[in-house]
């Protein structure tokens, strides 16, 4: 009964509907040169995109990174490219998110311990092996002017996206079952 009452309601109000604002593969290597190099064509390969490379913030004498070295790769996607890249990676994981990679505002994240399981990809020895992270950001349209630098405004709590919106919306468009 109240899905059909919040159904109803989006239809009349299209500013309702949730959406994907933007996918972040995140591919973290942990040293720079010829590793960051084969993680950032494997992640250009697998998104399309040229993968930004992000510097490590202080020195760990530990793992042997120091400060302002390179040691990850980042690709942000928006719009259809980040739906279709969602629509290829979710069959890794079976579909499958859980309740708890939700938080408050709706976003999710999952992570991929392989990029090999990924359809279509095939485990080349001298690339190796990467695990990566899959942020997704959903919001509903008109959160910008809360975002924006120049005349920020309030967004009205009506209109912010609950974690159970977000769910009934991923459901819908990715077809993913919430464990």
């Amino acid at each position: 009964m109240s899905e059909n009452i919040i159904a109803n309601k989006r239809e009349k109000q299209p500013m309702l509907t949730p959406r994907i604002d933007k996918v972040v593969v995140n591919l973290n290597v942990g040293k720079s040169g010829v590793p960051l190099e084969k993680a950032s064509n494997v992640l250009m390969e697998l998104t399309g995109q040229k993968p930004v490379k992000k510097k490590a913030k202080k020195t760990i004498r530990d793992f042997g990174i120091r400060q302002g070295e390179p040691i990850s790769c980042v690709v942000t996607l928006r719009k259809q490219p980040a739906i279709d890249f969602l629509k290829k990676v979710l069959p890794v994981i079976d579909n499958k998110l859980s309740h708890s990679s939700f938080d408050r505002q709706g976003n999710f994240a999952f992570g991929l311990k392989e990029h090999i399981e990924i359809a279509g990809v095939k485990y080349d020895p001298n690339v190796g092996i990467f695990g990566m992270d899959i942020c997704v950001t959903v919001n509903r349209p008109g959160n910008r002017v809360k975002i924006r630098r120049k005349h920020k405004t309030h967004v009205g709590n009506s209109h912010l996206l609950k974690p159970d919106d977000s769910i009934d919306f991923i459901k819908k468009i990715l077809e993913v079952e919430i464990v």
